[in-house]
């Protein structure tokens, strides 16, 4: 067989183990692992390098509604350029209704954005802000048999926090279609008794963001929101879990029988709450929800990353320009930390933070690496054809050079925002080289290619692992 393209020499991370082998491709699916593969059209000298199922990142926002006057840092071409710049192929944002849009106007619209401009594959979480019934017996259901089988809701944030009850019917959609709950666990009126208080005693700068929003506000809403997947009968993913406590609730949890799912990010790792206490508005730059936490806790989400407790390991990039009155710069951003657009940028830097402090520092083995940034994203969220590297699945494959050691640094990256929370950060192994379906889309940190290849991919249900 004349294949065509062939990867030579390579260490090639399987779901068998890590084996050293050539990979065949073809017609964009990898059509042969096997030894001393000579015939194709393109050969990949690979030796010394580590091949990766193409990252997956199902925790992304992309042009998405954020507000008057606010505008999200990355449309489809820009996060997409900067995904496969850092190793992924595959990126899942989530379909905001904006205003009084329904979900399926909202879904149309979001696909029409991304037709054309994706250079890599994408697939659309939906994100559910209204349970009328409408949205619940009509929307949801169709958009859910035309894959798009995850939705998320909102236990905080105005206009988006829904009840109690409206999570219950939610979910009781998705345990009747055969869908996956995702969940931002955080109580909205604590936080906003917090948020009232630190203002009436003059707290506004960018630390009060993280000082408002501790760890009982995440820890109480995710036995909540467990306790409400338990009463539905559904399973659930909590996600960007950010410390110990609200990861014990996941754990006990499952003690008891519950399916649930867990998510972390590269800010619980590395950043701390002592970020945005940086001098003037420099701290605007770490604001996200859940804030980072303190260095201690980077020790808890490290023993859930080794322990098998976390499922995914995601960035939850949501990027906005720091010296933009659009983004981060708002009017009343530099007044009080409530009015500071809420997110950072991290969808190129997720795999390499993790390849350096995880595997190149020993805390992790390959293996676990490509199961939680590729594997269990695939499986979990539906794409039946995507996240391993096995004969017949598409040919996404990232290789990466381990040997490579320089900075993350604002001016080597492709997102749309103008800063990057890990400028300086030291990072040892880096991809080197993207291949999506078969074609090289990224080399050398360069986009490759005359145009956009990716495309939509609609998902099947959930693999429950």
């Amino acid at each position: 067989m004349v294949f065509d393209t062939i990867i030579k020499g390579a260490r090639v991370v399987t779901s068998a183990g890590v084996t050293s082998c050539d990979i065949g491709l073809y017609d964009g699916k990898i059509a042969s692992l096997s030894t001393e593969l000579s015939e194709a059209n393109e050969i990949i000298d690979a030796r010394g390098l580590i091949a990766m199922p193409g990252g997956i990142d199902s925790h992304v926002h992309i042009s998405q509604p954020s507000g008057p006057g606010i505008e999200m840092a990355d449309d489809f071409a820009s996060a997409t350029r900067s995904a496969v710049c850092g190793g992924n192929t595959t990126v899942l944002p989530f379909c905001l209704p904006d205003g009084d849009q329904s979900l399926r106007e909202a879904v149309a619209a979001y696909h029409a954005k991304a037709e054309g401009n994706c250079h890599c594959d994408v697939s659309f979480h939906l994100i559910v802000k209204s349970t009328d019934p409408v949205t619940l017996g009509q929307d949801l259901p169709a958009l859910i048999h035309a894959g798009h089988t995850s939705f998320k809701v909102f236990m905080t944030y105005e206009g988006l926090a829904l009840s109690d009850r409206q999570i219950l019917d939610v979910m009781a959609v998705a345990r009747e279609q055969n869908a996956l709950v995702m969940v931002h666990a955080e109580n909205e009126d604590a936080i906003e008794f917090l948020r009232d208080k630190a203002e009436r005693d003059g707290n506004l700068s960018p630390v009060n963001h993280a000082r408002t929003r501790p760890v009982p506000v995440e820890r109480e809403a995710t036995h909540r929101a467990i306790s409400l997947a338990e009463i539905a009968d559904v399973p659930l993913t909590i996600v960007h879990v950010s410390n110990g406590e609200s990861l014990d609730e996941i754990r006990r949890g499952r003690q008891r029988g519950a399916k649930v799912f867990a998510e972390t990010c590269p800010q619980y790792i590395t950043l701390t709450a002592d970020d945005l206490d940086r001098a003037g508005f420099e701290g605007a730059k770490y604001v996200c929800s859940p804030p980072p936490r303190e260095a201690d806790d980077w020790d808890d989400i490290w023993s859930g990353i080794t322990g098998g407790d976390f499922d995914l390991f995601s960035s939850d990039h949501c990027p906005f320009r720091f010296n933009d009155a659009a983004g981060k710069d708002a009017a009343g951003a530099r007044d009080s930390f409530r009015n500071i657009p809420n997110g950072i940028p991290g969808v190129e830097t997720r795999l390499p933070i993790l390849f350096s402090e995880g595997v190149m520092k020993g805390r992790i083995s390959l293996e676990t690496f490509a199961a939680i940034t590729a594997t269990n994203h695939a499986r979990l969220y539906g794409l039946t054809s995507k996240g391993a590297i096995m004969v017949g699945m598409d040919a996404d494959i990232t290789l990466w050079d381990p040997t490579i050691t320089r900075p993350v640094r604002q001016s080597d990256l492709h997102h749309g925002a103008d800063y990057t929370p890990w400028e300086g950060f030291d990072v040892t192994g880096w991809p080197v080289r993207t291949i999506l379906r078969g074609k090289t889309v990224m080399r050398d940190g360069a986009l490759s290619g005359d145009r956009p290849v990716g495309h939509h991919v609609a998902r099947s249900a959930p693999d429950l692992l």
